[in-house]
Parts: structure tokens; sequence; C-alpha cells
């Protein structure tokens, strides 16, 4: 299996989270990185600015029908449900779900149908059950799943969901998963 998406889900506690996590990810890391942060409306992109700093990867807020491509790091609009289809991504304003647009489980779940056992579902921090759906369907097309050690999260809810629903290939403490990730993608460069 040549991985070639990552997508990570988030919520409470996600800035320091996915903080940690991109600033672990070399510039060069050969896939494309999707995440969902519960957050609200932001007119000045705040969040975009503040990963930036952290992270080596270019990135940016994820539009409609925009190309995927790898060596980057794309960030679901606040208010807007970002699905990966075939090779670009698509936004939606449908309903919110699990009280949460972004949805986590809307991007994991379209990620799995995209890309199949070739994608990597991450969760970290957060207060809901957000992605366990979205988690387990990775895992029943193939894919990897990680998730964040509920006892270094700000808030344990969301990796202890996942934890008990779905059977996670690892848990870590959050500096450990952008290495892990870096092993487990590492085929894609060759």
């Amino acid at each position: 299996m040549a991985v070639e998406i990552v997508v990570i889900g988030t919520s409470l506690g996600g800035l320091d989270a996915l903080s940690c996590l991109l600033a672990g990810l070399p510039k060069n890391f050969p896939c494309a990185v999707v995440v969902a942060q519960h957050r609200h409306k932001d007119p000045n992109n705040a969040l975009c600015s503040i990963l930036q700093q952290y992270s080596p990867l270019p990135l940016t807020e994820a539009e409609d029908k925009q190309e995927i491509q790898p060596r980057r790091v794309y960030l679901a609009p606040a208010d807007y449900h970002l699905l990966v289809e075939a090779g670009h991504f698509a936004l939606s304003t449908e309903a919110p779900v699990s009280h949460a647009r972004p949805s986590i489980d809307v991007l994991f779940e379209s990620a799995a149908d995209a890309y199949s056992d070739r994608v990597i579902g991450v969760i970290l921090t957060g207060a809901s059950r957000d992605g366990v759906w979205g988690l387990l369907k990775i895992k029943a097309h193939g894919g990897l799943a990680i998730v964040q050690d509920p006892e270094t999260a700000e808030s344990r809810i969301m990796p202890e969901a996942a934890i008990a629903s779905v059977e996670v290939d690892w848990i870590l403490q959050i500096h450990d998963i952008a290495p892990c990730l870096i092993k487990l993608c590492q085929p894609a460069v060759q």
C-alpha cells in the first residue's frame, strides 16, 4: 500500500495538537495532508496563518474543485464540509454532522471512498464523537488509523470514542504521530 493522503480530525485543543504534529512533518513529506478542525467562522483566516508558522509544508484553506497535490496541507474552511473526491476537493453547505461543519466524519468517509487503502486517518484531541464513523470507514477500506493517546489530549472524548469503536493501528502521544506518519509514508517517495 502506498499512502497518498493523510486526513486529520480535531476539535477542542486542536490548535496545540496540530501545531505539534505539523511541525514534525518535513517539507518533502510525500502525501497530501487534509485537516478538519471544528471552528467558528473567521473572516481573517487566522487559523491558516497560525498553523503555517509551524508547518514546513505550504498550508492553505481548501477550495471547491481544487486539485489535491502532495507535499501540501489543506484546511477545511470554516462552516463548510470538505469532501475528498478523485484528485480534487468539493465543498458542501449540507447540514452539520455531529453538530459540526466541517465534519470530520464527512472528510474521512469521502477520503475512504476516493483513496481506499491509500489513506491514513488521524484523530486528535476533541470533545465530541465526530470522526468515529469516518475512521471506521477508512479501516473498512483497508486504510490505517492513528489516534492521539487520550492521556495526552486536551480533551480526551474524541480519542476515547475512536479507540472504543475502531480497531486502531496506533495510539500515540502527539509528538510521536508525525514520526509515525513519516515512516508509513516513506514508501511513497521511492
